[in-house]
Protein backbone atom coordinates (compact mmCIF):
# COMPACT_ATOMS: atom_id res chain seq x y z
CA UNK A 1 0.00 0.00 0.00
CA UNK A 2 1.39 3.33 -0.87
CA UNK A 3 1.34 6.20 1.85
CA UNK A 4 -0.94 8.00 0.10
CA UNK A 5 -3.34 5.21 0.11
CA UNK A 6 -2.66 4.02 3.84
CA UNK A 7 -2.82 7.77 5.08
CA UNK A 8 -6.41 7.86 3.26
CA UNK A 9 -7.36 4.81 4.60
CA UNK A 10 -6.04 5.67 8.13
CA UNK A 11 -8.30 8.54 8.15
CA UNK A 12 -11.23 7.14 7.35
CA UNK A 13 -10.94 4.96 9.75
CA UNK A 14 -10.67 8.20 12.12
CA UNK A 15 -13.44 8.81 14.69
CA UNK A 16 -15.61 11.37 13.18
CA UNK A 17 -14.11 11.27 9.70
CA UNK A 18 -16.40 12.63 7.17
CA UNK A 19 -18.70 9.09 5.40
CA UNK A 20 -19.96 9.18 1.93
CA UNK A 21 -23.62 10.64 2.07
CA UNK A 22 -26.45 8.38 0.85
CA UNK A 23 -28.54 9.99 -2.11
CA UNK A 24 -31.63 12.38 -1.09
CA UNK A 25 -34.65 10.05 -2.27
CA UNK A 26 -37.43 12.69 -1.21
CA UNK A 27 -35.12 15.34 -3.03
CA UNK A 28 -34.67 12.84 -5.96
CA UNK A 29 -38.83 12.48 -5.76
CA UNK A 30 -39.96 16.50 -5.61
CA UNK A 31 -37.33 16.57 -9.08
CA UNK A 32 -39.13 14.44 -10.61
CA UNK A 33 -42.74 14.81 -9.75
CA UNK A 34 -41.66 18.93 -11.06
CA UNK A 35 -40.43 17.10 -14.28
CA UNK A 36 -43.57 15.28 -14.77
CA UNK A 37 -45.69 18.22 -14.01
CA UNK A 38 -43.88 21.12 -16.44
CA UNK A 39 -44.88 17.56 -19.50
CA UNK A 40 -48.26 17.26 -18.35
CA UNK A 41 -48.53 21.38 -18.59
CA UNK A 42 -46.69 21.74 -21.77
CA UNK A 43 -48.90 18.83 -23.20
CA UNK A 44 -51.50 19.90 -21.77
CA UNK A 45 -51.28 23.98 -22.90
CA UNK A 46 -50.37 25.30 -19.84
CA UNK A 47 -49.88 29.02 -19.78
CA UNK A 48 -52.42 30.20 -22.60
CA UNK A 49 -54.79 32.28 -21.33
CA UNK A 50 -58.89 31.45 -21.87
CA UNK A 51 -60.22 34.08 -23.84
CA UNK A 52 -63.07 35.98 -22.20
CA UNK A 53 -66.13 36.34 -24.08
CA UNK A 54 -68.56 39.81 -23.72
CA UNK A 55 -71.73 40.39 -24.20
CA UNK A 56 -74.41 43.24 -24.73
CA UNK A 57 -78.06 44.22 -25.20
CA UNK A 58 -79.92 45.08 -27.96
CA UNK A 59 -80.18 49.14 -28.34
CA UNK A 60 -83.51 50.02 -30.55
CA UNK A 61 -83.35 52.21 -33.34
CA UNK A 62 -84.52 55.43 -32.79
CA UNK A 63 -85.41 55.90 -36.67
CA UNK A 64 -87.99 53.47 -36.40
CA UNK A 65 -90.15 55.19 -34.29
CA UNK A 66 -93.11 57.01 -35.28
CA UNK A 67 -94.31 59.81 -33.04
CA UNK A 68 -98.20 60.27 -32.41
CA UNK A 69 -99.89 63.57 -30.83
CA UNK A 70 -98.12 66.05 -28.54
CA UNK A 71 -94.93 65.77 -26.42
CA UNK A 72 -96.14 65.90 -22.36
CA UNK A 73 -94.44 68.98 -21.36
CA UNK A 74 -92.35 67.80 -18.99
CA UNK A 75 -88.72 66.50 -18.58
CA UNK A 76 -87.90 63.20 -17.33
CA UNK A 77 -84.68 62.28 -15.58
CA UNK A 78 -83.67 58.59 -15.47
CA UNK A 79 -81.88 57.86 -11.87
CA UNK A 80 -79.42 55.12 -11.29
CA UNK A 81 -80.73 51.52 -10.70
CA UNK A 82 -80.01 49.96 -7.42
CA UNK A 83 -78.77 46.07 -7.07
CA UNK A 84 -77.52 43.41 -5.55
CA UNK A 85 -73.04 43.76 -6.26
CA UNK A 86 -73.44 40.86 -8.56
CA UNK A 87 -75.45 43.11 -10.77
CA UNK A 88 -73.14 45.71 -10.58
CA UNK A 89 -70.85 43.47 -12.11
CA UNK A 90 -69.90 42.38 -15.29
CA UNK A 91 -70.39 38.82 -14.63
CA UNK A 92 -72.74 37.16 -16.20
CA UNK A 93 -75.33 35.06 -13.22
CA UNK A 94 -76.72 31.59 -12.72
CA UNK A 95 -78.47 29.77 -10.28
CA UNK A 96 -80.66 26.65 -10.17
CA UNK A 97 -83.90 28.43 -9.14
CA UNK A 98 -82.71 27.44 -4.88
CA UNK A 99 -80.86 30.41 -2.98
CA UNK A 100 -77.24 29.62 -4.69
CA UNK A 101 -76.05 31.76 -7.06
CA UNK A 102 -72.91 31.50 -9.32
CA UNK A 103 -71.32 34.06 -12.11
CA UNK A 104 -69.55 32.23 -14.71
CA UNK A 105 -66.14 33.31 -15.31
CA UNK A 106 -65.30 33.55 -19.11
CA UNK A 107 -68.72 34.85 -19.80
CA UNK A 108 -69.47 38.87 -18.96
CA UNK A 109 -71.18 41.60 -19.64
CA UNK A 110 -69.65 44.61 -21.87
CA UNK A 111 -71.35 46.51 -18.82
CA UNK A 112 -72.98 45.75 -15.72
CA UNK A 113 -76.21 44.89 -15.89
CA UNK A 114 -77.67 47.92 -14.12
CA UNK A 115 -76.29 50.39 -16.55
CA UNK A 116 -77.28 48.46 -19.19
CA UNK A 117 -81.08 48.78 -18.27
CA UNK A 118 -80.74 52.42 -17.74
CA UNK A 119 -79.65 52.87 -21.11
CA UNK A 120 -82.28 51.14 -22.69
CA UNK A 121 -85.11 52.96 -20.31
CA UNK A 122 -83.02 56.11 -21.62
CA UNK A 123 -82.94 54.97 -25.32
CA UNK A 124 -86.46 54.01 -25.29
CA UNK A 125 -88.15 57.02 -23.75
CA UNK A 126 -86.41 59.49 -26.14
CA UNK A 127 -87.37 57.87 -29.10
CA UNK A 128 -91.02 57.47 -27.86
CA UNK A 129 -91.10 61.22 -28.56
CA UNK A 130 -93.94 61.96 -25.69
CA UNK A 131 -91.40 64.32 -23.50
CA UNK A 132 -89.62 66.83 -23.75
CA UNK A 133 -86.77 65.88 -22.91
CA UNK A 134 -85.29 62.87 -21.01
CA UNK A 135 -82.04 62.64 -19.40
CA UNK A 136 -79.68 60.99 -16.93
CA UNK A 137 -79.97 62.01 -13.22
CA UNK A 138 -76.17 62.24 -13.48
CA UNK A 139 -76.46 65.19 -16.31
CA UNK A 140 -77.69 67.64 -13.40
CA UNK A 141 -80.40 69.09 -15.59
CA UNK A 142 -83.62 70.48 -13.76
CA UNK A 143 -86.38 67.99 -14.40
CA UNK A 144 -89.90 67.61 -13.53
CA UNK A 145 -89.98 63.55 -12.25
CA UNK A 146 -87.44 61.64 -11.68
CA UNK A 147 -87.37 57.38 -12.27
CA UNK A 148 -85.04 55.51 -10.21
CA UNK A 149 -86.07 52.13 -8.81
CA UNK A 150 -84.18 48.39 -8.44
CA UNK A 151 -83.15 45.60 -10.38
CA UNK A 152 -83.70 42.26 -8.09
CA UNK A 153 -82.96 39.70 -10.91
CA UNK A 154 -81.16 39.33 -14.05
CA UNK A 155 -80.11 35.50 -14.61
CA UNK A 156 -79.99 32.17 -15.64
CA UNK A 157 -82.13 30.33 -13.97
CA UNK A 158 -81.85 26.35 -14.48
CA UNK A 159 -84.36 23.24 -13.38
CA UNK A 160 -86.50 20.95 -15.42
CA UNK A 161 -86.04 23.88 -18.15
CA UNK A 162 -83.63 26.92 -18.66
CA UNK A 163 -85.00 30.57 -18.71
CA UNK A 164 -83.54 34.17 -18.58
CA UNK A 165 -85.68 36.09 -15.36
CA UNK A 166 -85.55 39.46 -14.59
CA UNK A 167 -87.14 41.46 -12.47
CA UNK A 168 -87.51 45.03 -11.59
CA UNK A 169 -89.33 47.64 -9.70
CA UNK A 170 -89.52 51.43 -11.10
CA UNK A 171 -91.02 54.19 -9.16
CA UNK A 172 -91.11 58.36 -10.72
CA UNK A 173 -90.96 61.04 -7.85
CA UNK A 174 -92.59 64.47 -8.65
CA UNK A 175 -89.88 66.90 -7.82
CA UNK A 176 -91.88 69.43 -7.42
CA UNK A 177 -93.58 67.95 -3.79
CA UNK A 178 -91.27 65.00 -3.35
CA UNK A 179 -94.12 62.61 -3.72
CA UNK A 180 -94.24 59.29 -5.37
CA UNK A 181 -97.01 59.22 -8.32
CA UNK A 182 -96.20 56.59 -10.45
CA UNK A 183 -94.90 52.84 -9.99
CA UNK A 184 -93.97 49.48 -11.76
CA UNK A 185 -93.61 46.25 -11.13
CA UNK A 186 -91.91 43.65 -14.17
CA UNK A 187 -91.02 40.14 -13.46
CA UNK A 188 -90.90 37.69 -16.05
CA UNK A 189 -89.30 34.35 -17.20
CA UNK A 190 -87.87 34.21 -20.81
CA UNK A 191 -87.75 30.20 -22.20
CA UNK A 192 -83.96 29.91 -23.33
CA UNK A 193 -84.10 28.74 -26.72
CA UNK A 194 -81.22 26.49 -26.30
CA UNK A 195 -78.02 25.46 -23.95
CA UNK A 196 -75.23 27.95 -24.19
CA UNK A 197 -74.70 31.09 -22.82
CA UNK A 198 -75.25 33.26 -26.18
CA UNK A 199 -78.57 31.69 -26.24
CA UNK A 200 -79.29 32.84 -22.85
CA UNK A 201 -77.77 36.48 -23.54
CA UNK A 202 -80.35 36.18 -26.46
CA UNK A 203 -83.48 35.26 -23.91
CA UNK A 204 -82.47 38.08 -21.25
CA UNK A 205 -81.89 40.49 -23.82
CA UNK A 206 -85.51 39.75 -25.44
CA UNK A 207 -87.08 40.01 -21.95
CA UNK A 208 -85.71 43.43 -20.86
CA UNK A 209 -86.91 44.75 -24.39
CA UNK A 210 -89.94 43.43 -23.16
CA UNK A 211 -90.13 44.98 -19.66
CA UNK A 212 -89.21 48.01 -21.03
CA UNK A 213 -91.44 48.62 -23.61
CA UNK A 214 -94.01 48.23 -20.44
CA UNK A 215 -92.92 50.84 -18.58
CA UNK A 216 -92.90 53.07 -21.54
CA UNK A 217 -96.09 52.48 -22.18
CA UNK A 218 -97.49 52.54 -18.52
CA UNK A 219 -95.77 56.27 -18.27
CA UNK A 220 -97.41 56.99 -21.63
CA UNK A 221 -100.53 55.94 -19.67
CA UNK A 222 -99.85 57.84 -16.60
CA UNK A 223 -99.14 61.13 -18.51
CA UNK A 224 -102.78 60.68 -20.76
CA UNK A 225 -104.51 60.47 -17.29
CA UNK A 226 -102.60 62.79 -15.30
CA UNK A 227 -102.08 65.85 -17.75
CA UNK A 228 -98.99 68.17 -16.57
CA UNK A 229 -99.97 71.46 -16.57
Amino acid sequence: MTRANHDSATRSAEPGASLPRPRDSSAFKRGAILVAAIAACVFNGCGAARPSKYYQLTLASDAARVQTGDPAPVTLLVGDLMASHLYRDDRIVYSSGGTQMGTYEYQRWAEPPTEMVEGILLRELRASGRYNAVYTHRSNVNGDFLLRGRLFDFKEVSGGSIVARVTFELEMRDLKNGATVWNHYYSHDEAVDGKDVPAVVAALDKNVQRGVKEVVASLDQYFVSHPAK
